[in-house]
């Protein structure tokens, strides 16, 4: 089996330890010559990075090649795989990005709404500039990006790169709410085998069997619907607001008992009763300040001090083993199913081919090979499309530097569905971004420069 060179572009985030420690779990699927770690934020990595150092040599003796740089042509060269994940504006923007729809009374979160829609909006450029570089450096590495929201930079480099065939977008939150679905089962995450469709955040599982072919389905709906729900993946199970957003999926399956729900469309079928359990002075942005992100540094420090990890709890994630595992499926061909980010291409029949959907797909090393879900019934349609239609608008307005597409793609959002409180939003978050946002200009505007 061969050893792969891995790169991490985002070396510095505070998932990238949980990523290390998910890495040393699964060596004998997915077993590594070299790590490299590349950010632009060199400081920041730097504490990260020499807190894995310990880490790898203590439990990855084997590994042949540990470093990080700034520099892309070092981080680059030889690469196999390169997981992407990147936050651009950091911490502070995605604080922004949830305080400024609830000043009006709409959902805040960094991924859905209009908080979603500007760090989309901030993450395009660099995203294409990431793959840019990778290109020029590693022409046939493996990108796996889960840079959030993965619909919007998913679309964009759809439009980008459409000759690129070793470009997949990834997000976790399916896998997350498996481990909890093995959990009420007395199973693990990789004895199921889901049937599930959507987009990226805005999804449904149909079925969930296991892999000697029985339906468990029912079973975990009559669960959660008796017993409640609540998340068992290490990085969020004592975490009270991810405690909240699982007990959501109880109401929504109480609503639409049809099929299991992604947790993100409470935002959308809820947004009342989201801003309701919102506080603006501690959102969820200034939590993982206070949280995580302060828990992942002190415990850098204290493993760099001690030169050891004797003092210190590390944990495997999900975040981490599910990109892995895709990565190792696509490296030795193993077919293995995962849900994945893929152009639609017919996949939901009656929905439009450029859509990018999240659906499973047996991964090869030719690439992923989606099942077909077929027709959709009229209320998942109507949802998507919507969703869809904003997605696009987002991603038209960047590429075009267009006011009016932004303005139409937030009145579009259920989350905001009202064009005057659309456009202050839109406002303030234009004033916001101006340091990362390209100009936008109205229609108007464009035609009086012409």
């Amino acid at each position: 089996m061969k050893k792969q060179n891995l790169v991490i572009t985002g070396g510095g985030s505070t998932y990238t330890i949980g990523m290390i420690m998910s890495l040393i779990e699964e060596k004998a699927q997915f077993p590594l010559k070299s790590i490299t770690f590349y950010d632009t934020d060199g400081a920041r990595q730097e504490q990260i990075a020499k807190a894995c150092n310990v880490i790898l040599r203590e439990k990855y003796p084997e590994l042949e090649s540990f470093s990080w740089t700034t520099d892309k042509q070092e981080a680059y060269e030889n690469a196999d795989f390169v997981f992407v994940q990147i936050r651009t504006g950091g911490l502070a923007m995605r604080e922004q990005d949830e305080k400024i729809p609830l000043q009006y009374g709409c959902v805040g979160q960094e991924t859905c709404g209009p908080g979603g829609m500007a760090y989309g909006f901030r993450s395009i450029g660099d995203m294409i500039d990431v793959v840019n570089d990778i290109r020029h450096y590693a022409p046939d590495a493996w990108i796996l990006n889960y840079t959030n929201p993965a619909a919007i930079v998913a679309e964009a480099l759809r439009r980008e790169f459409p000759d690129d065939h070793k470009i997949l977008n990834i997000c976790d939150m399916p896998a997350a709410i498996m481990v909890s679905y093995a959990k009420i089962l007395g199973k693990e995450i990789w004895d199921l085998v889901p049937e599930y469709f959507g987009l990226n955040h805005f999804g449904w599982f149909t079925d969930i069997y296991d892999k000697e072919g029985n339906r468990l389905t029912d079973q975990i709906k009559r669960t959660i619907t008796e017993d409640g729900f609540i998340p068992e993946d290490s990085e969020i199970v004592n975490d009270p607001s991810w405690i909240k957003t699982f007990k959501q999926v109880e109401t929504m399956l109480n609503h639409f008992p049809e099929y299991l729900p992604n947790t993100y469309l409470q935002y959308y079928l809820y947004p009342s009763d989201m801003v309701e359990k919102e506080d603006i002075s501690n959102t969820r942005a200034r939590q993982v300040i206070n949280g995580r992100q302060k828990r992942v540094h002190t415990m850098s420090d204290q493993i760099i001090a001690d030169d050891s990890t004797e003092n210190v709890e590390l944990e495997v994630d999900i975040h981490g083993r599910y990109m892995i595992r895709v990565a190792a499926s696509l490296a030795y061909n193993l077919g293995e199913t995962y849900i994945v980010i893929v152009e639609n291409n017919g996949i939901i029949s009656n929905l439009q081919d450029d859509a990018m959907v999240e659906v499973p797909a047996a991964l090869t090393s030719r690439g992923p090979k989606p099942f077909a879900v077929g027709e959709i019934q009229t209320f998942y349609k109507g949802m998507i499309e919507g969703q869809l239609a904003f997605e696009k608008l987002v991603v038209d307005a960047w590429f075009e530097q267009s006011y009016d597409k932004l303005m139409q793609a937030l009145t579009l959002n259920r989350t905001i569905v009202d064009a005057p409180v659309a456009k202050k939003i839109l406002d303030d978050l234009i004033e916001a971004n101006k340091d990362y946002w390209p100009a936008l200009y109205t229609e108007k505007k464009k035609k009086a420069q012409r």
